[in-house]
């Protein structure tokens, strides 16, 4: 199995990817010499999950929304999460400890 280094992996990755679809090759990654991983053929076909297509997508978006649903129905707090949101965004990413976690009304 062939080293390749990150800086090479990037210059030429359309070809390296090639390689391991076509001719079935295998490349050990390195970072500054030293092996950080493989790159290998997958054995077997994707499956739907990583595939990318419109019907994972979908499912992935319903998914999300009855995780927010079921988020939803155990909230305790006085502003909701849009609110708490939108104050986190007008404090300083630096100092998150001065930023209050509800709203006063």
């Amino acid at each position: 199995m062939p080293d390749i280094g990150v800086r090479e992996l990037k210059a030429r990755a359309s070809e390296i990817v090639r390689n391991v679809r076509d001719a079935r090759a295998r490349y050990t990654i390195t970072y500054r010499g030293k092996p950080v991983g493989v790159l290998i053929p997958l054995e077997q076909p994707a499956p739907e999950s990583l595939t990318g297509d419109e019907g994972s997508a979908a499912s992935a978006w319903d998914e999300l929304v009855r995780l927010g649903e079921e988020i939803g129905r155990g909230w305790q707090l006085p502003s909701t999460g849009s609110e708490l949101l939108s104050e986190r965004r007008s404090y300083p990413l630096t100092d998150p400890a001065s930023m209050p976690l509800t709203k006063a009304r």
